[in-house]
């Protein structure tokens, strides 16, 4: 699949004008983008102006904490899908999470996929890997899939790092196959996207998406002869 296909071009800053996200449409249309990742405020905005062309609208919810209620969530979700988003990406609520109350997290992970499925949409939970041990990573992947997650994301964006290889590799060890990983956060050029899909990532969500899918691939250095002097 083309590089431009597996990215979620996106714009989650809180200053973003409706001028910068149409913008972001337009690269989105000229490029391939498998979406755009915008506010919720935008969404409407964004599926006007991507209406037939075969992008996706994805929008956040529960967006970058996690700390809202489920029942809040899940109007944020229901508001999105009414609006044209076709993805959604919510925040998993850490701090209930690290608290032990995994089957709280389930809950609302599990309300919120029956309104993305219902609504025909995808649901990405993101974890924020930054914030979690391995174990904590291996055991929120597991929630998260089992809840009826379609994607594991690793990151907001906010946190103190963003997603990485080994992050993306111990997902896909623990994972079903049919649950997909999302790397999200920091990722800046073409190797680092290139590295992060090695590793098991099926979706990459950046903002510098343009820069990457526009600059070459690096050359791969040639292998070494075996009949070459040493001198």
């Amino acid at each position: 699949m083309h590089l431009a296909a597996r990215i979620d071009h996106t714009l989650l800053r809180p200053d973003a004008t409706r001028a910068e996200i149409i913008t972001l449409c337009a690269e989105a249309r000229q490029h391939g983008f498998a979406t755009v990742c915008v506010p919720p405020w935008f969404v409407a905005e964004a599926a006007a102006q991507l209406h037939g062309s075969g992008v996706g609208v994805c929008t956040v919810v529960g967006f970058p904490l996690g700390y809202q209620m489920p029942t809040v969530k899940v109007i944020e979700a229901e508001r999105a899908l009414h609006d044209g988003a076709t993805e959604v990406d919510m925040v998993l609520n850490i701090a209930t999470f690290k608290s032990g109350e995994d089957a709280v997290c389930a809950e609302e992970i599990a309300a919120l996929a029956a309104v993305c499925h219902e609504g025909g949409a995808a649901l990405k939970v993101i974890i924020e890997t930054a914030l979690l041990t391995d174990a904590d990573i291996i055991r929120a992947g597991r929630l998260a899939a089992e809840a009826g997650a379609d994607f594991v994301k690793t990151s907001t964006g906010f946190a103190a790092r963003g997603a990485s290889v080994d992050d993306i590799r111990l997902l896909r060890a623990h994972l079903p196959a049919h649950t997909r990983i999302k790397a999200a956060g920091g990722i800046r050029t073409r190797a680092q996207a290139e590295a992060l899909l090695a590793a098991g990532a099926d979706r990459l969500g950046c903002s510098a998406s343009v820069a990457i899918v526009t600059s070459l691939p690096e050359p791969t250095a040639p292998a070494p002869d075996a009949n070459a002097s040493v001198y």
